[in-house]
C-alpha cells in the first residue's frame, strides 16, 4: 500500500469550513516589497489566523526587515516570535486590546501590496469560488493563477 493514499475516505483534511454563509476556506500569504506572493498556506474557514501565522512565520524568507499585517494577526506570540528574529512589526492591534501598542501607520500604507494580491486572485473565478473540493488541486490552482498574474504576464 502507498503510504500518500489514505485508507478511508475523508483522511485527508480539505481545509473547508463550516461559516454561517456555507463553506469557506482562508488564504494567507506573504509577499516581497514588489507584491508578488512569495508563500501562500490554506486553512479552514473558521480557524483563527494565529494558525495560518504560524505555518508562514516559521519559515520567513532570508533578509525579510519587516512584516505587515492587518488586526487579525495582532497577537503577542507573533509579536514576540518576530521581535527574537530582529523584524520590524507593523501590526495594528485590535479593537478590544487592552494596552493598545504603536505602529508605523506610514509602513502600514503599504499592506495595499497584499491586498492587492487577493483582489488580483478574485477575478479568476476557479479561485474566488473555489470549485475544488481537494485542497492539493485548490492550491495547484492558486500557484498557477500566482504565477501567471505575477510572474509570467511581466
Amino acid at each position: 500500500m502507498d503510504i500518500g493514499v489514505p485508507t478511508q475516505k475523508g483522511a485527508f483534511p480539505h481545509h473547508i469550513g463550516r461559516t454561517k454563509d456555507g463553506l469557506n476556506s482562508k488564504l494567507h500569504a506573504i509577499c516581497d516589497g514588489q507584491g508578488r506572493p512569495v508563500r501562500r498556506h490554506l486553512t479552514a474557514g473558521l480557524v483563527s489566523n494565529f494558525k495560518g501565522a504560524d505555518v508562514l512565520l516559521a519559515d520567513l524568507p532570508d533578509g525579510t526587515e519587516e512584516v505587515i499585517g492587518d488586526r487579525g494577526y495582532d497577537s503577542n506570540q507573533i509579536r514576540l516570535s518576530l521581535a527574537q528574529c530582529t523584524i520590524i512589526v507593523c501590526i495594528p492591534p485590535k479593537k478590544n486590546r487592552k494596552s493598545k501598542l504603536p505602529y508605523d501607520w506610514h509602513l502600514y500604507k503599504k499592506r495595499h501590496l497584499i491586498e492587492n494580491i487577493f483582489a488580483r486572485l478574485k477575478d479568476w473565478r476557479r479561485v474566488a469560488t473555489r470549485y475544488d473540493r481537494c485542497v492539493n488541486t485548490f492550491m495547484s490552482a492558486i500557484h498557477i493563477t500566482t504565477g501567471f498574474i505575477f510572474y509570467l504576464k511581466e
